[in-house]
């Protein structure tokens, strides 16, 4: 897991975090907007109101993450790890979920899935 130090140091500059371990990171209520976290590993991390509109999440590992109450408004996350998170109350509209793996995940109530040709 990264040092808490480092990692806000990070999230401070240029937001690049990509192929970091994150795991099991509290991160509650923190500022990633467009943060660089392709490839990076958040399982188990509580992301709970954190803010990750713009986000490049690809290939992520989220799985068992908390995301409540998160805002993943035109996040990229596809082919991310999302199994068994919880998006309770998150906020997902213009969020790209192409291939990635739901299984499990506690979505918003009342979201639906849906697919549009590119």
């Amino acid at each position: 897991m990264a040092d808490p130090s480092d990692l806000m140091k990070a999230m401070r500059r240029d937001k690049n975090l990509m192929d970091a371990d994150l795991s099991d990171a509290d991160l509650r209520h923190a500022d990633l907007r467009r943060a660089i976290l392709r490839d990076a590993d958040l399982s188990g991390a509580n992301l709970s109101g954190a803010n990750l509109s713009g986000a490049r999440l690809m290939d992520a590992n989220l799985s068992g993450a908390n995301l409540r109450d998160a805002d993943l408004s035109g996040a990229h996350l596809r082919r991310a790890n999302l199994s068994h998170a919880d998006l309770s109350d998150a906020i997902l509209s213009g969020a790209d979920l192409l291939g990635a793996n739901l299984e499990g995940t506690k979505m918003p109530e009342g979201w639906e899935f849906s697919v549009r040709d590119s």
